[in-house]
């Protein structure tokens, strides 16, 4: 059977998470830039071990709602989770270039860094066990985390350090893992007893990467290897993580080959060919891109480019947007503008184009940031180094529903439909009916007074 779950998507710092006291300690763009470098220059060092590691194949594979963190504390995004008999939420950023899942434990043997949720206690779950060591399982934390399995008490310890210097430890175990009301029993996972670095807040992260430990394999019989998510394009709205596809995959979606990167298994590979700013193609040779490869990563803000492919793109733009007063840069950005004079801002439009005969109109919110109420750069970086891989960002992800079919080796793109609907411009919430609750998707104004739903048998029309 296709069966489909679906997660709500919210943003790692945004008010749908944070509480107003917690806003007080909300990271500035400055430094949630300086951990997306970190993260990109893991990436790059992991691809530059060797002179094969940006080369690219097409893969071969036959084998929830989401909100606006390998280095936690970018700008993730998180879905919230069951873990444990009785099941305990647990709030978690979802990165697709990892594939370990974790979560903090009790007791917390080491450290454990403060988090929203209350930390997972194995000891209260019926369901949890440990996985021993040495065994075959254990063994797959090699290949999962970089690092060999340790076996202290014959218990399996695995370990996970960030690009950004955070790391997690503990031990490798098996529990069940609600999605909605889907569960996925005897399901591998890190249960961390010393968690350190630049998490806060959320309780861990899921792994949606392509290793043997992913959510994505580990419930391959339940989804399919087939997920797909919608980023919120603000902080204060949320978006959606969808695994499985349902009853059929929407002809609406463009799909591209999904490559295998030799260095990087655990990655989605894409190949960019092309770009284009407001309706114009740009002249940069395929090569740019097919000589270092390209990935997408959702744990990734601000997408990075090839020097050539970005500084084609800068020139452009800039020349497009001559009209608007220019200021200082602020790193990774190079090109800002000093809005506060400007009633309206034309932002011309960009186009990324992928092998397929597939084009990716890029959401006005992925081509700039505001750093302030007044101040906008244009949301991409050059590599500093023309060897580096090209990495397609969370920033540029923004209000585009993406769809990973792993089995059918391709990755697919569409506009992302959120709260608006009717056509009317409502927002939607979801609300419980009935003795025996149902949950009903309402849109809500406050142009009417009358609630109102469909109901069977629908005597007129449904």
């Amino acid at each position: 059977p296709n069966r489909e779950a679906s997660l709500t998507v919210k943003h790692k710092y945004g008010p749908c998470f944070q509480s107003n006291k917690d806003q007080l300690q909300v990271l500035n763009h400055t430094e949630i830039l300086l951990q997306d470098q970190s993260r990109v220059n893991s990436i790059h060092s992991m691809f530059s071990k060797n002179s094969d590691g940006n080369k690219l194949r097409e893969s071969q594979a036959t084998t929830l709602p989401a909100n606006s963190g390998l280095t936690i504390g970018t700008s993730n995004y998180i879905v919230t989770v069951g873990l444990g008999t009785p099941k305990i939420d647990q709030t978690l950023a979802f990165d697709t270039g990892s594939d370990l899942t974790w979560a903090q434990c009790e007791p917390c043997a080491t450290q454990c860094y403060n988090q929203k949720d209350p930390i997972f206690d194995p000891s209260k779950s019926t369901s949890y066990t440990n996985i021993s060591c040495p065994t075959p399982l254990c063994s797959q934390l090699t290949s999962a985390t970089g690092s060999p399995q340790q076996c202290p008490d014959s218990k399996c310890l695995y370990r996970v350090r960030y690009g950004d210097g955070s790391f997690t430890m503990g031990y490798f175990s098996k529990e069940r893992l609600t999605i909605t009301s889907d569960v996925v029993d005897n399901f591998i996972f890190g249960c961390g007893q010393d968690n350190e670095g630049l998490f806060e807040d959320i309780a861990g992260l899921l792994g949606l990467g392509r290793g043997q430990v992913s959510l994505v394999q580990q419930a391959a019989q339940k989804y399919s290897q087939f997920f797909s998510y919608c980023l919120p394009s603000t902080t204060s709205s949320t978006g959606y993580l969808t695994l499985g596809k349902g009853n059929e995959v929407s002809s609406s979606l463009k799909f591209t080959p999904m490559l295998t990167l030799s260095q990087g298994p655990s990655f989605y590979g894409l190949n960019l060919i092309g770009i284009s700013v407001g309706g114009q193609r740009l002249s940069i040779p395929t090569s740019v891109f097919s000589t270092v490869g390209t990935i997408i990563d959702s744990g990734t803000v601000i997408t990075r480019l090839p020097p050539t492919a970005y500084n084609a793109l800068r020139t452009k733009f800039r020349d497009m947007m001559r009209n608007y007063q220019m200021t200082s840069a602020s790193s990774p950005f190079d090109t800002c503008y000093d809005l506060s004079k400007s009633q309206s801002v034309s932002i011309p439009s960009i186009s990324f184009f992928f092998d397929g005969d597939v084009s990716v109109d890029l959401d006005k919110v992925g081509i700039l940031v505001m750093l302030s109420q007044t101040e906008a750069c244009l949301a991409f970086a050059g590599n500093s180094n023309p060897s580096n891989i090209a990495i397609f960002g969370n920033e540029q992800q923004k209000g585009l529903e993406v769809a990973y079919d792993v089995v059918g080796g391709r990755i697919g793109f569409r506009p992302g439909k959120f709260g608006l609907t009717l056509n009317t411009g409502n927002y939607i919430v979801t609300m419980g009916h009935g003795t025996r609750k149902r949950d009903l998707k309402l849109a809500f104004g406050n142009d009417s007074d009358l609630n109102w739903t469909q109901c069977k048998p629908c005597a007129g029309q449904y």
